[in-house]
């Protein structure tokens, strides 16, 4: 037991930016579909704000995977996920946007507990 939980924070780790990472190439990659959507969404300079947007989710993912600046990346993550939930998902009449909400709350809660108890010691922050 004592090795799996040596290693359950990283893993944990992976499982929480994984998603971000993948949603930080796919925007860095199809910024123009996504501006589209932020411009829909009200948010300001859709154009530039979805190449923000994406490099903050894939250097923070790698961050968080990485276990580098751990908590700040984390409580970061968590504020952005409560965030997006709420200018992007409160449609509650579609059932995918209303579980696209609950999702973000979730991965902020994750983040959340990461923010307290740290990376665990396989990470950067424990070198």
């Amino acid at each position: 037991m004592d090795g799996l939980q040596k290693v359950a924070p990283l893993i944990a780790r992976i499982f929480l930016a994984i998603l971000f990472i993948m949603a930080g190439i796919g925007k860095l990659t199809g910024a123009e579909a996504t501006a589209g959507y932020f411009g829909a969404l009200g948010i300001p300079l859709p154009g530039v704000s979805v190449y923000l947007v994406g490099l903050f989710e894939l250097v923070g993912g790698i961050a968080i995977v990485a276990g580098y600046q751990t908590r700040n990346v984390a409580l970061a993550f968590a504020v952005f996920s409560i965030a997006s939930a709420v200018l992007a998902h409160t449609n509650f009449a579609d059932q995918t946007q209303m579980i696209m909400f609950m999702k973000n709350l979730g991965l902020a809660g994750g983040f959340l507990l990461l923010w307290v108890h740290g990376p665990g010691g396989m990470a950067v922050d424990k070198k």
